[in-house]
Protein backbone atom coordinates (compact mmCIF):
# COMPACT_ATOMS: atom_id res chain seq x y z
CA UNK A 1 0.00 0.00 0.00
CA UNK A 2 2.73 2.30 0.84
CA UNK A 3 4.26 1.79 -2.41
CA UNK A 4 1.07 2.31 -4.34
CA UNK A 5 0.58 5.71 -2.79
CA UNK A 6 4.16 7.25 -3.25
CA UNK A 7 3.61 5.88 -7.12
CA UNK A 8 0.86 7.99 -7.37
CA UNK A 9 1.73 10.54 -5.53
CA UNK A 10 4.66 10.99 -7.84
CA UNK A 11 2.05 10.79 -10.55
CA UNK A 12 0.56 13.55 -9.66
CA UNK A 13 2.89 15.82 -9.18
CA UNK A 14 3.87 14.79 -12.66
CA UNK A 15 0.58 16.53 -13.95
CA UNK A 16 1.08 20.02 -13.75
CA UNK A 17 4.52 19.84 -15.15
CA UNK A 18 3.39 17.45 -18.13
CA UNK A 19 1.22 20.72 -18.74
CA UNK A 20 4.57 23.29 -18.68
CA UNK A 21 6.09 20.27 -20.96
CA UNK A 22 3.45 20.90 -23.48
CA UNK A 23 3.35 25.14 -23.42
CA UNK A 24 7.07 24.63 -23.45
CA UNK A 25 6.72 22.44 -26.52
CA UNK A 26 4.72 24.93 -28.20
CA UNK A 27 6.66 27.71 -28.06
CA UNK A 28 9.30 25.87 -29.29
CA UNK A 29 7.47 24.51 -32.55
CA UNK A 30 6.63 28.12 -32.63
CA UNK A 31 10.21 29.09 -33.15
CA UNK A 32 11.15 26.72 -35.24
CA UNK A 33 7.49 27.64 -37.49
CA UNK A 34 8.32 31.27 -37.52
CA UNK A 35 12.25 30.40 -38.68
CA UNK A 36 10.56 27.90 -41.53
CA UNK A 37 8.40 30.95 -42.57
CA UNK A 38 4.95 29.51 -41.25
CA UNK A 39 4.30 32.68 -38.96
CA UNK A 40 0.51 31.97 -38.45
CA UNK A 41 1.17 29.39 -37.24
CA UNK A 42 4.08 30.38 -35.19
CA UNK A 43 1.92 32.99 -33.99
CA UNK A 44 -1.00 30.18 -33.10
CA UNK A 45 0.82 28.05 -31.37
CA UNK A 46 2.13 31.13 -28.56
CA UNK A 47 -1.29 31.22 -27.32
CA UNK A 48 -1.41 27.39 -27.36
CA UNK A 49 1.28 27.74 -25.00
CA UNK A 50 -0.48 30.57 -22.86
CA UNK A 51 -3.08 28.29 -22.79
CA UNK A 52 -1.58 25.36 -21.08
CA UNK A 53 0.51 27.92 -19.13
CA UNK A 54 -2.77 29.36 -17.57
CA UNK A 55 -3.85 25.35 -16.81
CA UNK A 56 -1.02 24.05 -15.17
CA UNK A 57 -0.99 26.31 -11.88
CA UNK A 58 -4.69 25.70 -11.52
CA UNK A 59 -3.95 22.04 -12.19
CA UNK A 60 -1.39 21.97 -9.06
CA UNK A 61 -4.03 23.77 -6.97
CA UNK A 62 -6.29 21.59 -7.58
CA UNK A 63 -4.37 18.63 -6.77
CA UNK A 64 -2.47 20.01 -4.24
CA UNK A 65 1.06 19.67 -5.88
CA UNK A 66 2.51 23.00 -6.10
CA UNK A 67 6.31 22.99 -5.55
CA UNK A 68 9.30 25.35 -6.21
CA UNK A 69 10.44 22.89 -9.02
CA UNK A 70 7.67 23.94 -10.41
CA UNK A 71 7.82 27.29 -10.20
CA UNK A 72 11.17 27.36 -11.63
CA UNK A 73 10.52 24.86 -14.49
CA UNK A 74 7.13 26.76 -15.26
CA UNK A 75 9.14 30.64 -15.65
CA UNK A 76 11.37 28.77 -17.34
CA UNK A 77 9.01 27.74 -19.74
CA UNK A 78 7.48 31.19 -20.10
CA UNK A 79 11.08 32.46 -20.74
CA UNK A 80 10.83 30.34 -24.33
CA UNK A 81 7.36 30.56 -25.35
CA UNK A 82 6.49 34.40 -24.32
CA UNK A 83 10.18 35.90 -24.57
CA UNK A 84 12.34 34.03 -27.04
CA UNK A 85 9.19 32.76 -29.54
CA UNK A 86 7.48 35.96 -30.22
CA UNK A 87 10.85 38.18 -30.57
CA UNK A 88 12.18 35.27 -33.14
CA UNK A 89 8.87 35.95 -34.80
CA UNK A 90 8.80 39.40 -35.22
CA UNK A 91 12.38 39.35 -36.52
CA UNK A 92 12.05 36.11 -38.84
CA UNK A 93 8.72 37.96 -40.03
CA UNK A 94 9.50 41.49 -40.41
CA UNK A 95 12.26 42.81 -38.37
CA UNK A 96 14.87 40.90 -40.62
CA UNK A 97 14.23 43.29 -43.08
CA UNK A 98 15.25 46.86 -41.82
CA UNK A 99 18.94 45.24 -42.80
CA UNK A 100 17.69 46.12 -46.05
CA UNK A 101 17.20 49.85 -45.88
CA UNK A 102 20.77 50.09 -43.99
CA UNK A 103 23.33 48.03 -42.23
CA UNK A 104 22.45 50.31 -39.26
CA UNK A 105 19.19 49.65 -39.00
CA UNK A 106 19.42 46.22 -39.15
CA UNK A 107 21.07 45.97 -36.18
CA UNK A 108 17.81 48.20 -34.56
CA UNK A 109 16.11 45.46 -35.87
CA UNK A 110 17.90 42.79 -34.08
CA UNK A 111 18.30 44.39 -30.79
CA UNK A 112 15.02 45.74 -30.77
CA UNK A 113 13.83 42.40 -30.99
CA UNK A 114 16.76 41.33 -28.32
CA UNK A 115 15.34 43.97 -26.03
CA UNK A 116 11.75 42.44 -25.84
CA UNK A 117 13.08 38.98 -25.33
CA UNK A 118 15.57 40.39 -22.11
CA UNK A 119 12.32 42.33 -20.95
CA UNK A 120 10.56 39.16 -21.00
CA UNK A 121 13.85 37.49 -18.91
CA UNK A 122 13.73 40.58 -16.34
CA UNK A 123 9.76 40.87 -15.78
CA UNK A 124 9.92 37.13 -14.67
CA UNK A 125 12.84 37.36 -12.98
CA UNK A 126 10.97 39.89 -10.88
CA UNK A 127 8.16 38.21 -10.54
CA UNK A 128 9.48 35.55 -9.07
CA UNK A 129 11.96 37.71 -6.44
CA UNK A 130 8.64 39.76 -5.66
CA UNK A 131 6.09 36.63 -5.77
CA UNK A 132 4.28 36.53 -2.25
CA UNK A 133 4.81 40.25 -1.00
CA UNK A 134 2.82 42.01 -4.07
CA UNK A 135 -0.40 43.26 -4.10
CA UNK A 136 -2.78 39.87 -5.94
CA UNK A 137 -5.09 42.19 -7.12
CA UNK A 138 -2.32 43.62 -9.58
CA UNK A 139 0.54 42.43 -11.76
CA UNK A 140 3.98 45.13 -11.61
CA UNK A 141 4.16 45.46 -15.40
CA UNK A 142 2.49 43.82 -18.36
CA UNK A 143 2.93 40.18 -18.25
CA UNK A 144 4.81 38.26 -20.56
CA UNK A 145 1.71 35.91 -21.93
CA UNK A 146 -0.26 39.30 -22.37
CA UNK A 147 2.91 41.00 -24.54
CA UNK A 148 3.35 37.78 -26.52
CA UNK A 149 -0.75 37.52 -27.58
CA UNK A 150 -0.30 41.26 -28.21
CA UNK A 151 2.56 40.88 -30.83
CA UNK A 152 1.04 37.60 -31.82
CA UNK A 153 -2.52 38.51 -32.41
CA UNK A 154 -0.94 41.55 -34.74
CA UNK A 155 1.13 38.64 -36.81
CA UNK A 156 -1.93 36.62 -36.92
CA UNK A 157 -4.61 39.53 -37.90
CA UNK A 158 -1.77 40.71 -40.96
CA UNK A 159 -1.04 37.33 -41.94
CA UNK A 160 -4.84 36.91 -42.55
CA UNK A 161 -5.15 40.44 -44.24
CA UNK A 162 -2.10 39.51 -46.96
CA UNK A 163 0.24 42.24 -45.22
CA UNK A 164 3.91 41.28 -45.39
CA UNK A 165 5.99 41.88 -42.44
CA UNK A 166 8.30 44.40 -45.20
CA UNK A 167 5.64 46.68 -45.26
CA UNK A 168 4.94 47.00 -41.44
CA UNK A 169 8.29 46.98 -40.32
CA UNK A 170 8.01 50.22 -38.55
CA UNK A 171 5.00 49.45 -37.04
CA UNK A 172 6.28 46.17 -35.67
CA UNK A 173 9.75 47.87 -34.76
CA UNK A 174 7.60 50.41 -32.46
CA UNK A 175 4.38 47.69 -31.26
CA UNK A 176 8.11 45.36 -30.15
CA UNK A 177 9.75 47.93 -28.35
CA UNK A 178 6.45 49.35 -26.33
CA UNK A 179 5.87 45.54 -25.36
CA UNK A 180 9.11 44.95 -24.20
CA UNK A 181 9.44 48.41 -22.01
CA UNK A 182 5.61 47.68 -21.09
CA UNK A 183 7.06 44.36 -19.34
CA UNK A 184 9.58 45.85 -17.33
CA UNK A 185 7.48 49.18 -16.57
CA UNK A 186 5.95 50.02 -13.03
CA UNK A 187 2.78 49.74 -14.59
CA UNK A 188 0.10 48.18 -12.73
CA UNK A 189 -2.22 45.77 -14.62
CA UNK A 190 -5.13 44.19 -13.03
CA UNK A 191 -4.33 40.30 -12.13
CA UNK A 192 -7.61 39.09 -12.46
CA UNK A 193 -7.25 36.80 -9.78
CA UNK A 194 -9.78 38.07 -7.11
CA UNK A 195 -12.44 37.49 -9.10
CA UNK A 196 -15.28 36.07 -7.34
CA UNK A 197 -15.65 32.99 -9.61
CA UNK A 198 -17.68 30.66 -6.83
CA UNK A 199 -19.99 33.53 -6.17
CA UNK A 200 -23.33 34.25 -7.90
CA UNK A 201 -23.62 36.70 -10.89
CA UNK A 202 -25.98 38.47 -12.67
CA UNK A 203 -27.18 35.87 -16.00
CA UNK A 204 -26.34 39.24 -18.11
CA UNK A 205 -22.54 37.98 -17.25
CA UNK A 206 -23.54 34.64 -19.12
CA UNK A 207 -24.81 36.73 -21.96
CA UNK A 208 -21.71 38.22 -22.47
CA UNK A 209 -19.06 35.60 -22.29
CA UNK A 210 -21.56 33.35 -24.83
CA UNK A 211 -20.96 36.49 -27.08
CA UNK A 212 -17.03 36.64 -26.33
CA UNK A 213 -16.94 33.05 -27.75
CA UNK A 214 -19.40 33.71 -30.47
CA UNK A 215 -16.58 36.77 -31.49
CA UNK A 216 -13.98 34.27 -31.31
CA UNK A 217 -15.43 31.66 -33.61
CA UNK A 218 -15.85 34.01 -36.04
CA UNK A 219 -12.96 36.56 -35.67
CA UNK A 220 -10.07 34.95 -33.54
CA UNK A 221 -7.26 36.86 -34.67
CA UNK A 222 -9.12 40.45 -34.77
CA UNK A 223 -10.64 39.88 -31.38
CA UNK A 224 -7.92 38.98 -29.80
CA UNK A 225 -5.91 41.66 -30.95
CA UNK A 226 -8.53 44.22 -29.58
CA UNK A 227 -8.57 42.42 -26.58
CA UNK A 228 -4.80 42.61 -25.63
CA UNK A 229 -4.35 45.80 -27.15
CA UNK A 230 -6.94 47.33 -24.80
CA UNK A 231 -5.01 45.41 -21.55
CA UNK A 232 -1.92 46.99 -22.57
CA UNK A 233 -2.79 50.17 -22.70
CA UNK A 234 -5.49 49.95 -19.59
CA UNK A 235 -2.08 49.40 -17.36
CA UNK A 236 -0.90 53.10 -18.82
CA UNK A 237 -4.54 54.83 -18.21
CA UNK A 238 -4.82 53.15 -14.57
CA UNK A 239 -1.42 54.69 -13.83
CA UNK A 240 -2.40 58.01 -14.89
CA UNK A 241 -5.60 57.81 -13.43
CA UNK A 242 -3.86 56.61 -10.02
CA UNK A 243 -1.29 59.92 -10.49
CA UNK A 244 -4.06 62.39 -10.90
CA UNK A 245 -5.97 61.09 -8.51
CA UNK A 246 -2.80 60.84 -5.85
CA UNK A 247 -2.08 64.45 -6.75
CA UNK A 248 -5.55 65.63 -6.18
CA UNK A 249 -5.25 63.86 -2.40
CA UNK A 250 -2.24 65.85 -2.31
CA UNK A 251 -3.66 69.40 -3.12
CA UNK A 252 -6.57 68.71 -1.06
CA UNK A 253 -4.47 67.86 2.12
CA UNK A 254 -1.83 70.95 1.64
CA UNK A 255 -5.18 73.37 1.45
CA UNK A 256 -6.58 71.95 4.72
CA UNK A 257 -2.97 72.05 6.37
CA UNK A 258 -2.63 75.98 5.12
CA UNK A 259 -6.14 76.30 6.46
CA UNK A 260 -5.36 75.00 10.17
CA UNK A 261 -2.42 77.27 9.79
CA UNK A 262 -4.09 80.19 9.02
CA UNK A 263 -4.33 83.08 12.00
CA UNK A 264 -7.38 83.15 13.75
CA UNK A 265 -8.94 86.48 13.68
CA UNK A 266 -9.52 87.95 17.50
CA UNK A 267 -13.05 88.69 18.07
CA UNK A 268 -12.60 90.91 21.36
Amino acid sequence: MAKSTKSASKGIYLLPNLFTTGGLFAGYYSIIASINGKYEIAAITVFIAALLDGLDGRVARLTNTQSAFGEQYDSLADLISFGLAPSLLMYNWSLYSLGQIHPIMGKIGWLVAFIYAVSGALRLARFNVHIGSVDKNFFEGLPSPAAAALLCSFVWVAVDHEYTGVSLQYVVLAITLIAGLLMVSKFRYYSFKTLPFKESVPFVWILILVLIFVMLTLAPAKVLLIVFSAYAISGILLNIYMFKNKKLKLKNTDKEDSKENEPKEDNE
